[in-house]
């Protein structure tokens, strides 16, 4: 009875988000809402209070670490937005034309995702957007492709997307294999979409005058502050993968350092300005502007996919694919695969990962050698997939909280064109085999 109740508390949950505008309920109100309950049934369904304390504390730290890891990245892309740091390339994109611009933006968050994450380039990326375009629908479409071209470029590098990071971390895949087996598909996902969508767009997009684009600013950089935290926090954001590298500690931490030095940076900066002058460009007025509810989204929706990940949903759902498809032969291993990047895109693609981590041991030879192909297609497929749903993925929850983007929309005018790169890729990896 648990078992089925959890399921429809999450269904309703998950429809009360994707409704969130014709019923006027923040988002995040409805995932703290389901995210609790999850766990409040799970406490009913007779498992050991000391192992329900145990899953819950596994799963915190997991979420924390996907929390203050969004909390640094975050403050740090808009302590570069408060000193008009962003102006240093925006000013370099002239183009105003819909296409040319669109390629322009979608191939740099492709390889910024692969150098960093696919996070940390969807929450540079929308920041951008709002000083390069003025009309909310234009933005929002720009929005959609760069969340398809992030995760796209988080696929095939071994830093560039959570999924990747486990399988890499876990010893499934190496960094070389999965750069040179899964690149060709990811830009092929990227590829397809966006030449239908340079069919249907056409004109210009209307720019934001100078006061719109900076209208939080009280007070005017001078060049130099602007390069120089410019390209502090760049070398902030690229310092994280190599952190990781080096100390194999999760990425959170190498962010939140990072964001001490500009910390401390910043306060140096502008230790000779009076209080009116530097109001607005430090850490602390820098925070208040952090969008909180997207954090407490994060938090509901992670907690409600750990509760059923702990009441054994996910690991149903493995073992029905695997019995159904028969994940011993190739054909069912693109199968699975593929459900387990479009599931992806309604529950967190991590859990499901971590699933078929648990499920399938790494053997000598085969498909689920490693670098086999099973593991291969699933970096592709549970770093790609999440792109139809604008919930499925951080990339997408990101852009989601930041600029304001409306779940039903997303369905509308950009679903399709994510599944069909999905599938694009998916077919070109299988061509390739």
């Amino acid at each position: 009875m648990i078992y089925i109740l959890m399921l429809v508390v999450f269904v309703l949950g998950y429809l009360a988000i994707a409704l969130e505008h014709p019923l006027k309920i923040d988002k995040a109100a409805s995932a703290l809402i389901i995210g609790a309950l999850g766990w409040a049934l799970y406490a009913f369904s007779g498992v050991d209070f000391h192992h329900i304390g145990e899953h819950l504390s596994h799963h915190v730290v997991d979420i924390a670490e996907i929390l203050f890891f969004l909390l640094g990245a975050m403050t740090i892309v808009e302590l570069v937005d408060a000193h008009q740091g962003f102006s240093i390339i925006t000013d370099k994109i002239n183009t105003t034309k819909r296409v040319p611009l669109m390629w322009i933006l979608t191939i740099l968050s492709f390889f910024f995702s692969a150098v960093l994450d696919n996070l940390t380039a969807a929450i540079v990326m929308s920041a951008l957007l709002t000083k390069l375009i003025k009309d909310k629908n234009d933005i929002w479409m720009f929005a959609g492709m760069i969340i398809i071209a992030a995760n796209a470029g988080g696929a095939w590098s071994p830093i560039g997307d959570v999924t990747t990071i486990m399988l890499w971390i876990g010893g499934q895949v190496t960094a070389s294999n999965i750069i040179t087996s899964i690149i060709i598909p990811s830009i092929v996902c990227l590829i397809v979409p966006m030449i239908y969508i340079s069919f249907r767009l056409k004109g210009n997009i209307t720019k934001p005058n100078q006061e719109e684009s900076n209208k939080h600013v009280t007070n005017t950089t001078t060049p130099f502050e602007r390069k120089f935290v410019f390209i502090l926090g760049v070398c902030g954001l690229l310092f994280v993968p190599i952190f990781k590298t080096v100390t194999h500690l999760p990425p959170f931490v190498g962010i939140l350092f990072s964001l001490g030095v500009m910390w401390l940076a910043t306060e140096l900066l502008h230790r000779n300005k009076n209080y009116e002058k530097k109001s607005g460009l430090t850490v602390i007025s820098v925070l208040k502007k952090i969008d909180i509810p997207t954090i407490f989204f994060f938090l509901g929706i992670l907690l409600a996919v750990a509760a059923l990940q702990s009441m054994g949903h996910l690991g149903d759902m493995a073992n029905i694919l695997n019995d159904s498809f028969n994940g011993q032969t190739a054909e069912g291993i693109y199968i699975i695969n593929i459900i387990i990047g479009l599931l992806s895109s309604i529950v967190d693609n991590v859990p499901l990962v971590a699933g078929a981590m648990g499920m399938y041991e790494i053997t000598e030879t085969g498909f689920y050698a490693v670098d086999g192909m099973f593991w291969e297609f699933l970096a592709y497929c549970a770093g790609t997939g999440g792109s139809v749903l604008i919930i499925g993925s951080a990339a997408g929850v990101a852009a989601m909280g930041i600029l304001k983007i409306d779940f039903i929309w997303y369905v509308k005018n950009i679903s399709l064109l994510a599944f069909l790169g999905y599938i694009a890729g998916a077919i070109t990896y299988i061509l390739l085999q």
